[in-house]
This record gives structure tokens, sequence and C-alpha cells, in this order.
């Protein structure tokens, strides 16, 4: 089929949209595929949504393959099933709510295991039913509060969700693991190099979770990769190895010094070398060897405000993502001056573990990080302006109500498996599997007779692709710095067809003969056939559109050959006129 520029709705920007932050969301806009309707909404233009339906169709043939069926369940859904599982609360602000003018309550649909539950409990009722593999491609709604980034981070996004349902354990394995198997090779034919890692399950629930991401400078996600194993996980999934305890019977009691103007660690730690009173003989004191107590507040699901301390090595900071991930549905917020006010028996700068802990009178809970192991001991604060403890020791001085495995996670971290160096990069999640188990299940109600006419509970998997991020992730991985690439599988075009001759001349001709004879063996041309644009124009429109050829049909005519530009390559050939359209066609198999 021929596509013409003259009469395509697109228009192409010379100047980086103000908003644009990467690439992807500066060239889709550049190139007329998207436009902003709304923050975190975006409006396909005819160019945009051939990708869009690119990709939907490679995922829908992959699912398809594995023996998954598809259905399609409304985005307006009823309050009912989620506050049965309770994500209707659960997901807090997150979740578009309205109500119908009867004041009946709904939701935008953030996902859909509650309803595809219950639509298998009216439908299925035996063991002979299952295995079940359904799926649908669908527009999600989250509130996001920052969207950005274009496609990656938005309100309203498209999704691929799929649920299997299986009698027992093993059967959900293989399930999970054919579902794995097929993300693979989506996103092999999309063009996308991913890494599969451990994740945190949060809102979704559920045990076993992994996610499937595309390694770029410009994603929210970080992971790390183990130099020496095949170790990889999502910084928030990451677990460090617990370190032995340590015999604290030659440790001295525990001393309270004066340490004035020390409210940081830094000033804290010079104070401590620089005092012979103080100063260790064996080695100089290090941001390691203090314990820093930070108080965060989480916001529950109602509205409620609890307060928590997390006590880690001095030397670290606590990574409010890994947090957030540990406390999920739970909102982590700062602790304010407002809080600080509301107990003024904690010490700003000088908090230590005498003030906290659910038994003590403040009743803050304290969880450590796991490297404030049994004996070892501890510089920290000493809850009175001025002072520090010394030689504090974790279960003889005090305890905590827990473990909170939230620390920063840096390069050259050991990996947990193998002791190696870890490597942290960053990433776009396209792809989240997870084994819910029977956690919908058995809140809704899903059971089954089994062989012996017993009662089962179903247990189920959850498989997300990001199908509208999967159009930026792949505008990330192949650009340059005039303009977008896309690779053959999901090209709005084969070939683009730019005539660069004069008015008259035998380029026209030549070019829409060249289109005709493409678009009856079946490439998609798009012809710029625009009156009134300058060569120039029309070769930088080109290269910024990005189809994976290019094809200039200008001077060469005199001669013969016609310039072939292969955008994924990045290579240029002449070729002669009439071997031109064997050569395309040859080269978009």
């Amino acid at each position: 089929m021929i596509h013409r520029l003259s009469t395509l709705f697109v228009r192409t920007l010379r100047d980086d949209p103000a908003e644009a932050e990467i690439p992807s969301h500066r060239l889709l806009l550049r190139a007329g595929y998207i436009r902003r309707a709304a923050p975190g909404g975006f409006t396909w233009l005819p160019l945009g949504l051939r990708v869009l339906h690119r990709v939907e169709h490679i995922v829908r043939e992959e699912m398809n393959s594995i023996g998954a069926q598809e259905v399609h369940f409304p985005a307006l859904l009823p309050r009912e099933p989620y506050e049965a599982s309770g994500r209707w609360t659960d997901y807090g602000p997150n979740l578009f709510r309205l109500q119908d003018r009867r004041g009946v309550d709904y939701l935008l649909g953030p996902t859909h295991e509650e309803m595809f539950t219950l639509l298998v409990k009216d439908l299925y009722g035996s063991y002979k039913d299952l295995p079940l593999w359904l799926y649908q491609i669908q527009t999600k709604y989250r509130d996001e509060a920052r969207p950005r980034a274009g496609l990656l981070r938005g309100r309203e996004f498209l999704m691929k969700d799929s649920y299997s349902f299986d009698l027992d354990d093993e059967g959900l394995q293989r399930s999970y693991d054919a579902h794995r198997g097929a993300y693979v090779k989506i996103f092999a034919r999309l063009g996308l190099e991913t890494v599969i890692v451990k994740a945190m399950s949060g809102a979704m629930g559920g045990s076993a979770s992994e996610e499937f991401l595309a390694p770029s400078v410009s994603g929210e996600d970080s992971f790390v990769r183990c130099s020496g194993c095949d170790y990889r996980a999502n910084t928030e999934a990451v677990r460090i190895g617990t370190p032995a305890p340590v015999d604290a019977a030659s440790t001295p009691p525990a001393l309270v010094v004066d340490t004035p103007n020390t409210p940081t660690i830094q000033t804290l730690v010079d104070l401590l070398n620089s005092r012979d009173d103080l100063r260790r003989p064996s080695s100089p004191w290090a941001a390691g060897d203090t314990l820093k107590n930070v108080l965060v507040m989480l916001r529950n699901p109602d509205g409620t405000r609890t307060p928590l301390a997390i006590g880690v090595p001095g030397d670290r900071d606590v990574d409010m993502k890994r947090l957030e991930a540990l406390m999920s549905p739970l909102e982590v917020e700062p602790f304010g001056e407002g809080d600080f006010a509301a107990r003024p028996n904690l010490v700003k700068g000088y908090i230590g573990p005498a003030a906290l802990g659910a038994d003590k009178p403040l009743g803050i809970r304290y969880l450590l990080d796991p490297r404030v192991v049994r004996g070892s001991a501890w510089v920290t604060g000493a809850d009175t302006p001025g002072h520090h403890v010394v030689q504090l020791v974790c279960n003889r001085d005090f305890t905590a109500d827990g473990v909170a495995d939230v620390a920063d996670v840096r390069d050259d971290d050991a990996c947990p498996e193998c002791g190696a160096h870890l490597r942290i990069e960053r990433g776009i999640e396209m792809g989240h599997v997870f084994q819910l188990g029977r956690k919908y299940a058995e809140v809704l109600g899903l059971n089954v007779l089994d062989d012996k006419g017993k009662q089962r509970v179903v247990t189920m998997g959850s498989y997300g692709v990001g199908v509208s991020r999967a159009v930026a992730a792949i505008a990330e991985a192949h650009h340059d710095d005039i303009g977008l690439r896309w690779p053959r599988s999901v090209a709005p075009m084969d070939v683009h067809i730019v005539i660069a001759g004069k008015r008259g001349d035998e380029t026209a001709p030549t070019a829409e003969q060249l289109a005709t004879e493409l678009a009856a063996a079946g490439l998609h041309v798009l012809l710029d056939d625009r009156d009134g644009v300058s060569p120039g124009v029309r070769f930088k429109d080109a290269e910024l559109l990005g189809m994976p050829m290019i094809v200039i049909v200008g001077r060469g005519v005199a001669t013969g050959v016609l310039e072939i530009r292969d955008r994924i390559a990045g290579t240029t050939t002449e070729v002669p006129i009439a071997q031109a359209a064997r050569h395309i066609i040859t080269c978009s198999a």
C-alpha cells in the first residue's frame, strides 16, 4: 500500500518540545507519532498507531501460540470485587474512583485479577476445565502522582495482562514457565534486549516474581547483575547475605560521650578521631561504625499515618524505593517538622535505639538493617542533644522489632549468591510475571471439584506486558542523533521514498513507479510527494521518521541509479533503478 506524505495526518517539529525529557518522548513528539492530550495521556496519530498495532500483533501471536485465549473486559469496573480483595483501599490515591448517577461506586481498572477470577468462577467448576490461560490487551488507568517520560509513565496505558488457572502448584509452575518463554520471544521480536531479574510482588501479592527489563539510561528501574554468576535482581528485591553474629564478650560496656555540634555522620566521625579519649588504636573511626536511625511516616490506605524507624550503618542511606516496595501498599512519607514537634523526646540528629521500638513509650516500630547483627557494636545517638553512645551492642544493649533490608545497593556490593561484585544498571520494565498462588481465588471463592469430588482452591498466575510503553522502549533502544530507527518488525512503513528532484524531471515518475512495484509486492510505502518542500527538509523528515529503509530518488536518476539508505545498519548503497524493487523487497523480508 502507498501512503503519501502530502495527505498523511502528520506534522514534524524542528525543535525539541520543552516537556520532553528523554529521547523517546522527544522523538515521538517531533516525528508526529503522538501528541500530549493531558498530563500522563497521549493521542496516537496514524504513524504511532501503526507501530502500536504492530506491537500488539506480536504480543497477540505469541500469546496465542502457547494456547492462551483472548477476552476483553470493560475498563469501568464495580467496586465490590476490589473491596473483597482489599485493593479498593490498598491502591490508595493511585486508583481512579467515580460514581454513577445513582451514587454507585466504580473504578477505572488498574489491573484485572479480580475480574478474571470471577469470570472463571462463573463458568468453570471442575478440575477437567484446567489448566486455563486467558489474556486481554486493554487500557489501564492509574493516577500517577508525577506522570513523566512520555509513554513510560502515564496515567492511561495499554497493557497485555494474562492469567493462568491451575489445580496445584506444579501446574502453576508449568503455566509460569510457558508465559516466561513467550515473553522471551515477544521481546526478541520487538527488537528489545531484556534482562530477567528477581522482583517484588508489591500490591499484586503472590510469591515468585520476575521482571523483564530493557537496559536503558532512561529507565526508572535499577537492577543489579553479578559479575561472577547469573544472579540478577531489581534493586528493590536484592537481599544481602546476613553476616555472622559477633562475639561481644570482650566489648566494653556502652558509654555515653559528649559530642557537641555533631548532627551529621561526618562531623561525628571527625570528632571521634580527633579526641585522644575516643580514638581507636586499631583503626580510625569510619561512617560504617555508626548506626544511623532514619524516621519516616507510613500512610495507611485509610489515610492514617504511623511512624517507622530504620537503623542502617552510617555509610548507607535508606533507599526509599526499596522501603516502599517492602511496605506496599502503605505509602512512605518524610518525617516532617510537625512529626518531630509532636514527639519532643526525639532529638533530631541524636536519635538512638533507646527511644525506638514498638514497646517503648513513643511506640515507634524499629527495624534494623541485616548488617546490624547480634553482638555488633555501634556508635549512635544517645537521645540527648550533643551526646552519642559508643560500644552499643546489638541484643546486649538494644533490640529491634524486626529486620528491613532497605539500605541503598551500590556498585561492588557483594552478590548474595556467590560473593562477587554486583553492577548496578538502569532499565525500563517491559514485563512482569507473578505466581499469585491462591490469594484471589480464596477471597473470591474460585474453587473446582478435583478427581475425588473434593473442593479445591484454584492457584493462579498473573503476567503483564506494557504494550504502549514498548513503543517508547523500542524508540529508546533504536534511535540516533538524527531520528528514530525502527526495527522492521514494528516500523509503521517498510520503506520511505523521497522525491528529491526538480519539477518536470524524471524523479517523480520514477518514484511513483517504484512505489507501485513495492506496494504490489505487499510492502507498505511512505512516499514523500509534497509540493513546495525542499529536498533538505524531506531528507531530515525521512531520517526523523525512522523507517528501516530510505530511498532517495534524485539526481542519480539521470545516470540510472537510486540511493538506498539502510537506517538500521547505517549504510548507503547505490542500486540500478531496474534492480531497486527486488533489492528493497529482499532486504525487507
